[in-house]
């Protein structure tokens, strides 16, 4: 019968920087897990758990809701059907490619930026999604027919293509400047969002303090929700709360923004962001080493060769190099057949050899 082992799960300090997300210390999947460790990983507890799930699910969600407004009568033959059904097409693209972002980011560094690039990209058609909806049922009275109205929905896609651009290119400067990162990837979603909300920002000041006064320009409930979601949404992603404020106590969520909140318009989503710069660069050094294939009692040639020449110091015997023993000499070395046993050095080497160079996995 096959059976299928769980990948291990690390700790911050054990994935390189690229992987660091602000406020979670545990829950790393393998920085080079394959797609089927990539897969197993969302029936466990890790950091994307929660984030896979909560677009998995509404993706199947949408696409039912798709389906079945589709199937009923008159409904392609009806135009004023028709943004509902665009704005449903991208509506089921978005949380799908973002599960798959979040499910396949572990497997490399390359393939971790190509999953989010992917995931910007369905953001910003799913931004441009929400044009055709507001458009054609959400504008002001006042606003029908004018130029606004007619160049609203090509003014979207234009946003759309630059945001796209600009949430791609904040991932190039994450590591060395942060601060900057998260300006560019803020503005990239609060920009489209401000504007495919211009009709209900319009009706929120038109009707401020005026009561039921403004007839049918004023806001309707679901309206209210949406931007209350929205504001919320934009609140965790720039404070990092939770999880900002107990590091560790929340690694099995992630990024609370990300996905629980989802409202109608562009979603603002969370990225994280980088921890300190000096520890992450001595992070990286070790990395670096820590990722070569480990042998039980050689490092590497030159690890090796350190140690023999100090365990020979320590005893008071001169050291050579390791050619100048002939194969005899390093059996006999190695091995007592009279006694059995390993020589001290050779068992100081090995016990150093695989305590120095701690393996994280097995490769």
């Amino acid at each position: 019968m096959l059976s299928l082992k769980l990948p291990q799960l690390l700790r911050v300090h054990q994935v390189p920087r690229v992987f660091w997300e602000d406020g979670i210390m545990s829950g790393y999947r393998r920085p080079t897990s394959s797609a089927l460790d990539c897969v197993l990983s969302s029936f466990q507890m890790t950091n994307e758990t929660v984030n896979i799930w909560t677009h998995f699910l509404p993706t199947w969600y949408f696409l039912w809701r798709l389906l079945a407004l589709a199937g009923g009568l008159g409904f392609r033959s009806e135009p004023y059907h028709w943004p509902l059904l665009v704005f449903l097409l991208p509506a089921c693209l978005y949380p799908f490619a973002s599960c798959c972002a979040h499910t396949f980011s572990s497997m490399s560094p390359r393939v971790r930026h190509i999953c989010y690039f992917l995931d910007y990209g369905a953001l910003s058609l799913y931004s441009l999604g929400c044009a055709f909806p507001y458009a054609a049922y959400s504008m002001p009275a006042s606003w029908l027919h004018s130029h606004l109205h007619q160049l609203f929905v090509p003014a979207a896609a234009l946003n759309s293509f630059l945001c796209t651009g600009l949430s791609c290119y904040s991932r190039f400067p994450e590591l060395e400047s942060p601060g900057l990162s998260k300006i560019l990837r803020s503005a990239a979603f609060v920009y489209p969002f401000l504007f495919d909300n211009l009709p209900l920002f319009y009706r929120l000041g038109l009707c401020w303090g005026r009561g039921h006064s403004c007839g049918q320009e004023a806001l309707s409930t679901s309206h209210g929700y949406h931007l209350f979601c929205a504001l919320l949404t934009g609140f965790l992603f720039a404070s990092h709360l939770p999880e900002r404020l107990a590091p560790g106590r929340f690694d099995y969520i992630g990024d609370l923004p990300n996905p629980r909140i989802k409202p109608t318009p562009p979603a603002l989503q969370a990225k994280p962001l980088p921890l300190s710069r000096w520890g992450s660069l001595q992070l990286d050094q070790t990395w670096k080493l820590r990722s070569m294939p480990t042998f039980p009692h050689v490092t590497s040639v030159s690890t090796e060769a350190q140690h023999r020449k100090r365990c020979k110091s320590l005893r008071g015997l001169p050291w050579r190099p390791r050619g100048s023993e002939s194969a005899w000499q390093r059996r006999g070395r190695r091995f007592n057949p009279r006694s059995r046993k390993t020589p001290h050095a050779t068992r100081q080497l090995s016990l150093r050899a695989t305590t120095t160079e701690p393996v994280l996995w097995s490769p």
